[in-house]
């Protein structure tokens, strides 16, 4: 070992065992309460929905599948697109059916995905609302 490779390696002892030790020094606080925090002016400023979790879970996961549905779009035109412009290669057409079958399996997916969570949704909305 030469003598720049043994100070490197103290240098970075030293400073992993600073960086270890220095976070316990500066946090020697007291007890902290909400108002130290500010969290009272916090809640009061912040404006949250009054719908219910559930709903909401379902309104992001309808969002979701629709962009992923938009891309799975996207994949089809892009295929047919290229198929358009093969100019008959065989090379280039088959890359564009694989797009095709491809985005279609993946609209197939989304579309049973979306059928199953809105089933579960519903139904877990309905058995835990209050009679």
């Amino acid at each position: 070992m030469t003598l720049f490779s043994k100070i490197a390696r103290g240098a970075a002892t030293v400073g992993m065992a600073a960086a270890l030790s220095l976070p316990s020094i500066a946090l020697a606080q007291g007890e902290l309460n909400v108002n130290d925090l500010g969290v009272g002016a916090v809640q009061s400023s912040i404006k949250l929905g009054s719908g219910d979790v559930r709903e909401t879970a379902a309104r992001i996961i309808n969002v979701a599948l629709g962009f992923l549905g938009i891309i799975a779009v996207i994949i089809v035109l892009m295929g047919g697109f290229k198929y358009m412009i093969s100019g008959g290669n065989e090379e280039k057409v088959a890359e564009a059916k694989k797009l095709i079958v491809s985005g279609i399996i993946g609209l197939a997916i989304i579309l049973s995905a979306w059928a199953i969570t809105s089933f579960v949704i519903s139904r877990l909305v309905s058995a835990t609302q209050e009679v």
